[in-house]
C-alpha cells in the first residue's frame, strides 16, 4: 500500500511538473515576470494615491460641488489602500490565484470610482491634477490588460493540474478496486 502511494505521488507530481512546463510554453509569464509586473502596477498605485492625496473634495462645497464628491474620495482612498496592500501580497505569491484576483478587482474597483471624482477635481480643483490623474490611469491600463491575461493564463495553468492530479486519482482508485482482497489464513489452534 505504502510503495502504491508512493508511485501514485511520483506519477502525480511528474504529470503535474509536465503540466506546469507545458502551460509556461503557452504564455504563462515567469514568477519573476509576474513580480515585475505586479510591482509596476503597485508602483502605479502610489503615484496615483499621491495625486489622490491632493484632492481635496471638501474644500469644493464652496464651489457648488455635491457632497458625494466626499465621500467618493474616502471610497477611493479606501479602494486604493486595499489595493496597494492586494498587490503588495500578491506579488510576494504571484502563483496564488487568489490574491491575483483579488488585486484585479480592487483595481477595477478604483478605476471606478476615480472618473467621476477626476472630473470632479477638474472643475473644481485643479485641471493639471485631474489630467495627472488620468495619465496614471492610462498609462495602467496596458500594466492591467497584462495582468489579466496572466490570471487567465494561471488560472488555465491550474486547471490543467487539477484535471492530471485527478485523472491520477481516479486511475489509482481503480487499480486499488482491481486488486484482489487479502487472504486471511485460518489459524489452527493447537491444543
Amino acid at each position: 500500500m505504502k510503495l502504491i502511494t508512493l508511485v501514485v505521488f511520483a506519477v502525480v507530481g511528474s504529470a503535474l511538473g509536465q503540466t506546469a512546463d507545458s502551460s509556461a510554453n503557452q504564455g504563462l509569464a515567469s514568477e519573476w515576470d509576474a513580480r515585475k509586473l505586479i510591482d509596476a502596477l503597485s508602483a502605479q498605485a502610489q503615484h496615483l494615491k499621491q495625486s489622490l492625496d491632493q484632492v481635496q473634495p471638501s474644500d469644493w462645497a464652496a464651489k457648488g460641488a455635491s457632497e458625494t464628491y466626499v465621500a467618493q474620495w474616502n471610497t477611493t482612498e479606501t479602494q486604493m489602500k486595499y489595493l496597494i496592500a492586494s498587490s503588495e501580497a500578491f506579488s510576494r505569491q504571484p502563483e496564488r490565484l487568489p490574491l491575483g484576483l483579488d488585486t484585479y478587482f480592487r483595481m477595477q474597483a478604483v478605476e471606478a470610482t476615480l472618473g467621476s471624482l477626476t472630473e470632479g477635481v477638474r472643475k473644481y480643483q485643479n485641471p493639471a491634477l485631474a489630467s495627472i490623474m488620468q495619465e496614471v490611469i492610462a498609462e495602467n491600463s496596458n500594466n492591467r490588460d497584462r495582468l489579466r491575461q496572466y490570471l487567465q493564463d494561471l488560472a488555465t495553468q491550474k486547471e490543467q493540474e487539477f484535471e492530471v492530479a485527478d485523472r491520477e486519482a481516479q486511475r489509482c482508485r481503480a487499480s486499488l478496486l482491481r486488486q484482489p482482497a487479502p487472504n486471511k489464513a485460518k489459524k489452527v489452534s493447537q491444543p
